[in-house]
């Protein structure tokens, strides 16, 4: 008998009759069909922004049917979630930013099933200091017009009083302010105007059907602040549109987003009270 070579099994060879093991392989990976591009969609968005929309309709309902007038009711952005606990405050705070980011990472996670990741929505470090000056100049812009039109809605009595910021006076407050107000950009431009427009591209949609969804959906999701929300963020929503396609890059609308809501969000906490061309409630 001769024996196997060192560090060689010896080769088993079936005996007649016996059945054959094979060993299955990974089926390759399918792209998606637009019908299941479709239900994405409407998955993600019922887990974050579409469902907002549907919540704000329902809150504007609400308050048209309250016996006083839009411009007597508040909305509050930023509110207490502990009264009188401050540490529990700032935990619940921190909670609601952290999971208000998870729609994010769903879509991150969806792209990289596609192949591709968030780079692919211009979502990355990669250009930072363009990033930061085309910003800055969107928020410049858009933030000024917005007060403006908010300023003009509110004293009519189509909006109601914005409270952006129902904080207690404690030494976090600005600081989870700033990072309530990143949380919404990050969330909002990456969802409403990134995988939003790049899903119904896929899906066969036409460039100016993109613009309108996106801005319709932005709109409904700031209805419950009234009709100057509405219609202010779907201005808003349709200049992020062009930008983007301009650029291809949803990070200086993020940084636009984060800075406008920034300065609305603190300004407001240091400014309550002081001065007299701010509503408060």
């Amino acid at each position: 008998m001769i024996a196997p070579a060192v560090g060689r099994r010896p080769e088993r060879r079936p005996s007649a009759g016996a059945p054959v093991t094979t060993v299955p392989t990974e089926p390759e990976t399918a792209q998606p069909t637009r019908r299941l591009l479709g239900v994405e969609l409407l998955i993600v968005l019922g887990l974050s922004l579409g469902a907002s929309g549907i919540g704000a309709l329902i809150s504007f309902a609400g308050s048209l049917t309250e016996p006083l007038k839009l411009g007597q009711q508040v909305a509050t952005l930023n509110g207490s979630r502990a009264p009188g606990r401050p540490w529990l405050d700032l935990v619940w705070q921190l909670y609601y930013i952290g999971r208000g980011l998870m729609p994010v990472v769903l879509v991150g996670y969806l792209l990289v099933r596609e192949g591709t990741a968030l780079r692919v929505l211009g979502f990355d470090l990669g250009q930072k200091m363009r990033d930061l000056g085309r910003g800055a100049a969107v928020a410049a812009v858009i933030g000024g017009s917005g007060l403006a039109l908010y300023l003009a809605s509110q004293a009519a009595g189509y909006n109601l009083t914005v409270a952006p910021s129902g904080l207690p006076d404690v030494w976090w407050r600005v600081p989870v302010l700033v990072l309530s107000a990143w949380q919404n950009a990050i969330l909002e431009e990456v969802v409403v105007l990134g995988y939003l427009l790049r899903r119904l591209g896929q899906l066969g949609w036409s460039w100016p059907a993109t613009v309108v969804a996106s801005s319709v959906l932005r709109g409904s999701y700031h209805l419950y602040q009234g009709v100057g929300g509405l219609v202010g963020n779907m201005v808003m929503g349709a200049v992020f549109c062009l930008a983007y396609r301009r650029w291809g890059r949803v990070m200086p609308l993020v940084v636009a987003h984060g800075l406008i809501d920034t300065v609305a969000f603190v300004g407001y906490a240091l400014l309550a009270g002081h001065v007299s061309w701010l509503p408060t409630p």
